[in-house]
């Protein structure tokens, strides 16, 4: 079923079609994302006016959008012009007045003939202690008074586009609803009490109480899941795809992990252990891996991915782990190498500085399968890079290479497994919807012996205390790092700040002691900086956000990042944890600009109280919203109309799970819920998935 089903055609027709649109006003429709009938559907209210008729608008709060029936007295033009057409009336009980501006008097007396009664709903307010509706919004005859909602539904409106007009075309969108088969698992739907698709469309554009309108009410959640689902089956179809591709048994002996498991000077935490169970579980399956680790700063990935990597070679094959820098890579090599020796495998490191001689012999080496555990940078992708017999691919910091390397990475071993790592602690929301095709492991103990870091908030109005204190470290061998604020939307002002902190420093400090990095820079000149403060020939080192992620500098005790302000949490956090990784105590002095705001307090204070990056990051989640945390463009989150990724999670695993057992019982989409569940992506969109069904 690779075309549009019929069913949905009214809903992806012109706008133009529907009552009260014309070209000007579809135009101006696009500011509110709608194109066609169909989004107008997903349009819901996000407020309401209570319309109840009540007896006079005596004793109401004011001001207040009322409803009342009123005897109709006195008309008072204006007596200037552009004066206010104040029109007398009386209800049950008192005397206010209807005011209009720039109002036609004739059209006003056919509208409120004196003396008749009418129906008027609108506005009140006190005005020099009279009551006065000004341009009331229903005026009608008491036969009519049903045409007035009880309560009416309140859109999101755009530049051209009033309630009205809205209101009507929506109303036409509506009958041109189609009854659609259930996608919905029986008993979940039953359980939770949710109305057929439709009614909950109808139900959602006339709710009756403020309560309709909370994303709790069924209607409202039901369309939420559906969203959810489409979304869900869309990630669990490439799921499925992938896992159909043939993958490898590795089953490992155990052998080498024991070995570096018993030279081990502490024990691996619950969380380790259990991730490479997880793992180690994968590999030994037919089905190819696709798994993401992720853990905290320190959470002890490394120990974990190598466990992943002995295994493959235990079953006689070969492992690669990719880190998208050379510094990273060349760290990844000094922490993997003792471990190597303790088991007894060959690791080399392949990055683009390999040059001639020198790299065709780690190339043949690589294909006879000599070298058993490769560490490297995208270098690893290049044409004459060629596995003996790769079974694992370890890919460290994901969201720095695309799914096109993943992949390309997945060809240089048919059917290699894949395990992808970050250091960035994802929200759970975030994760199902970035990541839900992918099973996840989490590492969310700390090894035993990892130093606690003192963070402390600083006005930089006292930037020379903190000098004098990094002068002191320096004075007992330590060394710091001094992050510089991220000034404004271009990188040249935020390089301007990093240099003119960086000569200030180099002033106050010596010549010697004080490096810079920053983006901008060559490469060569970034790693010449970053390796004098790595081998200790600079004590302080001034960067731009670019302290890669995974620097380790176990000397280093001191993070002053200033500005704290204008960062992400979670990026701070990142930040912090670049020190602490020695034996020594630890310090991160979070530079702020007087005075804070409300929320700028609140969020440093969490980065002050608490450690725990997946904390942080919910608290960033609910702080900044999902687009901003990731920079919503080049993540392709889904925009969801109804559903709200931060406050519903619960509800995104429950398709998570609904959706990857839809697929594992119908595989093709077939049976009656199957077709049904086609129908629903074709409704949401997601056409990426409905070509994964036809491919399929």
């Amino acid at each position: 079923m690779s075309t549009r089903p019929e069913i949905l055609f009214p809903l992806f027709a012109a706008l133009t079609g529907l009552d009260g649109i014309g070209p000007k006003t579809a135009e101006h429709l696009a500011g509110l994302h709608v194109e066609k009938p169909r989004d107008l559907l997903f349009l819901l209210p996000y407020s309401g006016i209570d319309r109840t008729i009540r007896d006079s608008v005596q004793g109401a709060d004011l001001p207040n959008t009322l409803t009342v029936e009123v005897e109709i007295g006195q008309h008072r033009p204006p007596r200037n012009k552009g004066g206010a057409y104040r029109i007398d009336v009386i209800d049950a009980q008192i005397a206010f007045q209807l005011v209009y501006f720039h109002a036609r008097g004739d059209y006003l007396g056919k509208l409120l003939p004196t003396g008749q009664r009418r129906v008027v709903s609108g506005k009140v307010e006190l005005f020099d202690g009279i009551a006065q509706m000004v341009h009331p919004d229903h005026v009608v005859r008491p036969d009519e008074a049903a045409q007035i909602p009880e309560f009416e539904p309140v859109y999101p409106l755009t530049a051209g586009v009033t309630q009205k007009p809205l209101s009507k075309a929506i109303a036409s969108a509506l009958e041109r609803l189609p009854a659609l088969g259930e996608w919905i698992d029986p008993t979940q739907k039953e359980q939770k009490q949710w109305p057929d698709w439709d009614k909950a469309i109808q139900a959602a554009h006339a709710p009756q109480s403020m309560g309709e309108l909370a994303a709790t009410a069924p209607a409202r959640e039901r369309l939420a899941y559906d969203e959810f689902m489409a979304h869900q089956l869309t990630l669990a179809l490439a799921r499925a795809k992938r896992r159909r591709a043939p993958g490898i048994e590795s089953h490992g002996t155990g052998k080498l992990r024991n070995k570096v498991l018993s030279a081990l000077p502490y024990k691996p935490t619950g969380a380790q252990l259990r991730a490479i169970d997880e793992i180690t579980g994968d590999l030994a399956s037919a089905v190819r891996m696709n798994r993401l680790l992720q853990g905290d700063v320190g959470s002890g990935k490394t120990l974990v991915a190598f466990m992943a990597l002995l295994a493959a070679v235990e079953a006689g094959g070969q492992g690669v782990m990719m880190a998208p820098t050379e510094i990273l890579a060349r760290q990844h090599l000094e922490g993997l190498q003792p471990l190597a020796e303790n088991a007894g495998v060959v690791l080399e490191l392949l990055t683009g500085r390999d040059k001639g001689r020198e790299r065709d012999a780690k190339l043949a080496a690589l294909k006879e399968g000599k070298i058993q555990i490769l560490v490297g940078t995208h270098a690893v992708f290049q044409k004459d890079v060629v596995f003996a017999d790769l079974r694992l691919a370890i890919v460290d910091e994901q969201h720095r290479f695309g799914v096109r390397q993943r992949l390309e990475l997945g060809k240089k071993g048919q059917g290699a497994d894949v395990l992808v790592m970050t250091a960035t602690p994802i929200p759970r929301s975030l994760a199902l919807a970035q990541f839900g095709d992918m099973d996840v492991s989490v590492l969310d103990e700390k090894p035993a012996g990892r130093q606690a870091i003192k963070t402390a908030l600083i006005s930089d109005e006292r930037v020379s205390e903190v000098v004098d204190h990094l002068r002191g470290a320096i004075a007992e061998g330590r060394q710091a790092y001094w992050v510089c604020p991220l000034v404004g939307e271009s990188e040249v002002s935020d390089l301007i700040a990093a240099e003119e902190r960086f000569k200030h420093l180099r002033a106050l400090l010596g010549e010697q002691a004080v490096r810079l990095v920053h983006g901008q820079m060559p490469s060569a000149e970034k790693d010449a900086a970053m390796a004098d403060f790595v081998e200790g020939r600079a004590q302080v080192l001034v960067a731009t956000t670019v302290i890669e992620v995974g620097v380790n500098v176990p000397n280093a005790t001191i993070m002053v990042i200033e500005r704290a302000e204008s960062f992400g949490l979670a990026q701070l956090h990142q930040l912090r944890g670049r020190v602490g990784r020695g034996t020594a105590a630890s310090t991160c002095l979070l530079m702020y600009k007087a005075p804070l705001s409300e929320n700028g307090q609140k969020r440093l204070k969490v980065l002050r109280e608490t450690d725990d990056g997946f904390k942080i990051s919910e608290t960033d989640l609910q702080m900044r919203g999902a687009g901003d945390l990731i920079g919503t463009a080049q993540s392709g989150l889904p925009r969801f109309r109804v559903a709200d990724m931060e406050s519903q999670t619960a509800l995104m695993e429950i398709a998570q799970s609904d959706a990857r057992k839809l697929l594992h019982d119908d595989p093709d989409l077939q049976s009656t819920r199957g077709k049904a569940a086609r129908v629903l992506l074709w409704l949401m969109e997601q056409d990426q998935a409905i070509r994964l069904i036809s491919v399929g």
